[in-house]
């Protein structure tokens, strides 16, 4: 039987390689009886998501063969879903406003001396987290900028027991999300977050394989959370190497990276992006 597999780029520059490789390898990963490919766009970056970038997109897969169902889900269309699962969570008193500045969060890391530390640094101390309602609503009130942050503690003693998720390269594994601790889940002016939006979208729209970059091995960890709160599927997960360029470098927008649009205009073929998929990956 074919799983039901996803590519969901962010609209914020053209496809590279990279992003070839893995639309290419969720495409295989659907193959077989009963198996569907779907392409998302996560443009919940609204400062940096741009309408061309969504074009190319289209454009690129099409040039590699590729087909999806339709219609395309936008996650910016959809903001209204992300929202009601932060009330869900909310309304179980698992979210809390953040008022801290990145410099005060720093400072507040200095201050406290060997703070621990999770996959994108040290851990939120949790400042605002012993704010009472009253001071928390009149600061929401008065306009000042904020975050909404998972009480990374109350999730898991809600939840009460282990949970495991499972990776087809790396095999079973527990889940330990508190090594996020507090985590982002909004933020005054983007009203969700990757983590919220993709585990949401995955359950709505019946993702039974989960394939994506080694780099977000770690999120699996908080997103198998977030599935156990909200009553969620739990899906399988492949998480593939990233595919490297000759100086050993991944491919990353940032580093303005060979685009496939700048292939195909340069008159390179399909049957030579394979072949340097499959002599970089």
């Amino acid at each position: 039987m074919g799983d039901i597999t996803r590519f969901a780029p962010s609209p914020t520059g053209y496809l590279h390689l990279g992003h070839a490789a893995s639309a290419l390898f969720a495409a295989q990963n659907a193959g077989g009886a009963g198996g569907r490919f779907l392409l998302r766009i996560e443009d919940i970056d609204q400062t940096r998501c741009r309408p061309e970038f969504i074009s190319a997109i289209y454009d690129d897969l099409a040039w590699l063969g590729l087909s999806w169902e339709q219609p395309v889900r936008i996650q910016s269309a959809h903001f209204d879903d992300y929202q009601a699962v932060l009330d869900r969570l909310s309304e179980r008193g698992l979210l809390y406003p953040c008022f801290c500045t990145r410099k005060e969060i720093q400072a507040e890391i200095a201050r406290i001396g060997n703070a621990p530390h999770g996959p994108d640094g040290a851990l939120y101390p949790g400042t605002c987290r012993h704010l009472s309602a009253m001071e928390r609503q009149e600061r929401m009130e008065a306009g000042e900028s904020y975050a909404l942050r998972l009480d990374m503690g109350q999730a898991i003693k809600q939840v009460g027991r282990r949970l495991y998720w499972h990776d087809r390269h790396a095999g079973r594994q527990v889940a330990v999300p508190e090594i996020f601790g507090d985590v982002v889940l909004a933020r005054k002016d983007t009203p969700t977050s990757y983590h919220v939006s993709v585990t949401h979208d995955d359950h709505l729209q019946g993702i039974s394989l989960v394939t994506r970059g080694e780099d977000l091995f770690f999120a699996s960890h908080l997103h198998r959370l977030l599935q156990e709160l909200l009553g969620y599927d739990v899906p399988e997960y492949h998480h593939h190497k990233l595919l490297t360029g000759l100086d050993g470098k991944r491919f990353a927008k940032r580093d303005k990276s060979e685009t496939l649009q700048s292939m195909r205009d340069a008159g390179v073929s399909v049957d030579d992006v394979m072949a340097r998929i499959g002599t970089l990956s």
